[in-house]
Parts: structure tokens; C-alpha cells; sequence
């Protein structure tokens, strides 16, 4: 799924900039260490919840954009 490597790249390259490491994110936005880690590989399906959990922790923004289709 390439949208969530997009997301994992984006917040493992945010957390590098800020020097957090894995362990101490995943406390500091209340998400399990694991998640974290296959969100930052390109697996899983993170809720939206999680993933505003880390945007404040790392003071990002989260937008979300629906299109619709044309057929």
C-alpha cells in the first residue's frame, strides 16, 4: 500500500529530525512500540487516531482529502 510507505517515511524522517528514538515516540503519543514500528515499514492499516497522535507529538499537521471518482 503505498500511501501508508508515504506515511511511515514522513514520520520516521520527523522523528530522526527531532531525535526521537522508536520507543520514546510510541510513550510520548500512547501507541503501542510495535505499531509504530510497522508504521514506520510500510505494513498495517493505522487508524486515524493513531496517526493524529503522532502528528501532535510531532507537531504535524494531519489533512485529509476525499476526491471522488469520475467513471
Amino acid at each position: 500500500m503505498m500511501l501508508v510507505n508515504t506515511i511511515g517515511e514522513t514520520i520516521k524522517g520527523r522523528r530522526k529530525e527531532l531525535g526521537i528514538t522508536q520507543p520514546h515516540l510510541a510513550e510520548l503519543a500512547k501507541i503501542s512500540t510495535n505499531t509504530l514500528y510497522k508504521l514506520e515499514r510500510g505494513q498495517g492499516n493505522p487508524s486515524l487516531d493513531v496517526l493524529k497522535k503522532l502528528a501532535e507529538v510531532l507537531g504535524m499537521e494531519l489533512k485529509l482529502e476525499l476526491k471522488q471518482n469520475k467513471y
